[in-house]
């Protein structure tokens, strides 16, 4: 168990959430395709000076890779997505979402707002910048270990969808390009990661209470971590809540296991690349015979007093030769390195050939090589790469970004990005945001879901279907709902429930269920309970006026003999199990019957 206290821990958080609405900049529907697209168009992006007259690092690294970008392009895209036509005015009913999570992270919200443009040339924005707006500021959520301030609430353009990668060649959809998403900030208070996962959670409550989009990758967590002598790392993806306490643990192990080699890596030198071929000509590796015959080669240097250094693990399954491997990947295009740490008999590499290595090399008892299987350039690339990860090990933990791995480990994504990548938006007007506006929406803020589970299980509500009352956002129909009935599992199950059942069996899609089962419909036949209507004739009633009957025809009392159609269907049917004869029951008189009238009259009969 880590002292974290010790250590001096400070992490924040980083969300990012859809909303449900149109983009934001533009009238598309925020509709994710699955189908062909009409067109694509391809693209290669370059960095640009931010204000600060300046290039952004992590846009020179990305540029570095040299890659191109296709676009494909569908009918509910327009020529904002293409940047081919200015932005739009900004979406007014995302920017009430933002103002109302906002005031529930107690927040300050600027009067005025300049959109900026914030350069990313992964690709994932046909423009080479992302549109972002800061809405709100200094606010702070409570969490059992003490308040956790929020920095900054901003408005901003959602990236497009990655569909593959083709040799150079990455390939994006532009449905998602676009879509509205809030960014929230925490400042770095969070001193432990049960205060992580604890505020993390608390967010996404209150991101849930609004309209904001629902289901997987709709929401994208970001964690920023450092211990004492270490920079700032910021983890993406880090959105799991059954591994955060496991990926900061590993992470923080990794930072602390860098400073214990800080000084090893300050005295290593790196030897000169050398063109290791021909020590190869007659290996029984099949990669590296390949790579000779197709004219490439495998090449080497050394690097001084390192032996067992790059096999040192930094977090579980992840040693320095894995950074060295996954930092040069990249950039130089190679498919990985090999080094003298590892299991070198798995590549069927003979002793002789490794003991060639070491001679033409000249290793001394403490040094260690690295192989690189690929071009002269590539290895060169490889190699200088290598050499300034060393050095940046040599003064501590590098700041970067990070992705947050399946196995709760991470791996390097790229450089920190800095100010430098941002600078004005100068075809969007200022952003102002009146002060009645805020308390108009101060006044109809939406409450959080642990509020509105308490006020349902003053209902006597049971758990399962309070769960399905706040995912489907029913808590306002349910509340118009009580003054019609004391039934409220019944309305409760009206609402939810009978809904999904009703549509899984007729086929239709629960938009169709809810238009047909309108409030109009429910309040007509949840007055009527039990004066009238017994509350198990409810989801019959609710089936009948789906499948096309009207009100009237729906609650009209058809006469079924049950004991009758019982005797003659196990006549008809002998030795069947009860469960058999309640579903050929129910499949015959669907809609006029409901099964505890019928399992009563089983009961009676199959004494």
């Amino acid at each position: 168990m880590e002292d974290y206290k010790k250590l001096k821990l400070k992490s924040g958080l980083e969300i990012h959430q859809q909303l449900n609405t149109h983009k934001l900049f533009c009238n598309c529907p925020s509709i994710l395709r699955q189908d062909e697209p009409l067109f694509s168009v391809k693209r290669k992006l370059n960095p640009v000076v931010g204000e600060s007259g300046k290039i952004d690092n992590a846009a020179i690294y990305e540029k570095s890779k040299h890659k191109e970008f296709e676009y494909l392009v569908y009918d509910t895209n327009c020529l904002v997505e293409l940047d081919e036509e200015p932005p739009h005015e900004i979406n007014q009913e995302a920017l009430e979402i933002v103002l109302q999570i906002s005031l529930l992270l107690n927040c300050k919200i600027f009067p005025v707002s300049q959109i900026m443009r914030k350069t990313i040339i992964n690709g994932s924005n046909t423009s080479g910048f992302q549109r972002t707006v800061l809405v709100a500021h200094d606010g702070y959520v409570d969490t059992s270990e003490g308040k956790v301030r929020i920095d900054s609430i901003a408005l901003e353009e959602d990236s497009a969808r990655p569909a593959g990668t083709k040799g150079n060649i990455v390939t994006y959809k532009l449905d998602r390009l676009g879509l509205p998403l809030i960014e929230i900030t925490t400042a770095p208070d969070l001193k432990s990661p049960e205060q992580v996962k604890e505020t993390a959670l608390k967010l996404g409550e209150i991101l849930r209470s609004c309209n904001v989009r629902r289901g997987i990758g709709t929401i994208r967590q970001d964690l920023n971590i450092s211990i004492e002598k270490g920079d700032r790392i910021e983890v993406k993806g880090f959105q799991d809540p059954k591994i955060m306490i496991k990926t900061i643990d590993y992470e923080i192990s990794r930072q602390k296991n860098i400073l214990k080699l800080q000084n090893k890596f300050k005295g290593t030198k790196i030897g000169q690349l050398k063109n290791l071929s021909v020590l190869f000509d007659k290996t029984e590796c099949r990669f590296v015979k390949k790579a000779i015959e197709n004219k490439e080669g495998i090449f080497g240097f050394k690097l001084t007093d390192m032996n067992k250094i790059l096999g040192t693990e930094l977090q579980p399954g992840k040693r320095v030769g894995t950074d060295f491997s996954d930092f040069s990947k990249p950039i130089a295009g190679i498919g990985g390195i090999i080094h003298s740490d590892e299991n070198i008999e798995k590549y069927s590499f003979t002793k002789e050939e490794i003991d060639k290595v070491k001679k033409t090399l000249k290793l001394e008892k403490n040094d260690a090589f690295i192989l690189i299987v690929g071009t002269e350039n590539q290895s060169e690339v490889a190699r200088e790469i290598i050499k300034g990860r060393i050095k940046e090990f040599s003064k501590g933990i590098p700041k970067e970004v990070r992705q947050s791995n399946a196995d709760a480990t991470t791996s390097f994504l790229r450089p920190m990005p800095g100010s430098a990548r941002m600078y004005p938006e100068t075809d969007c007007q200022l952003l102002r945001i009146k002060k009645q506006r805020i308390d108009s929406i101060k006044r109809n803020l939406p409450k959080l879901a642990s509020e509105n589970k308490k006020y349902l299980q003053e209902y006597g509500v049971n758990d399962e279907l309070i769960k399905l009352l706040l995912k489907e956002r029913k808590i306002e129909e349910f509340k118009d709902l009580t003054n019609l009935t004391d039934h409220y599992d019944l309305i409760a199950k009206a609402l939810t429930l009978f809904p999904k059942e009703i549509s899984k069996k007729e086929k239709l899609s629960r938009n169709i269920i809810d238009e047909k089962l309108n409030m109009d419909i429910l309040s007509l036949i949840l007055e009527q309970v039990p004066e009238t209507i017994s509350p198990n004739d409810v989801k019959t009633i609710l089936h009948k006026i789906v499948q096309g009957k009207t009100f009237e025809e729906a609650t009209k009392k058809t006469e079924v003999h049950l004991s009758e159609e019982i005797k003659k269907i196990m006549d008809e049917k002998p030795n069947l199990s009860r469960g058999a004869y309640m579903g050929l029951l129910m499949n015959k008189f669907s809609g006029l019957v409901n099964g505890k009238e019928v399992n009563e009259e089983l009961n009676k009969i199959m004494i």
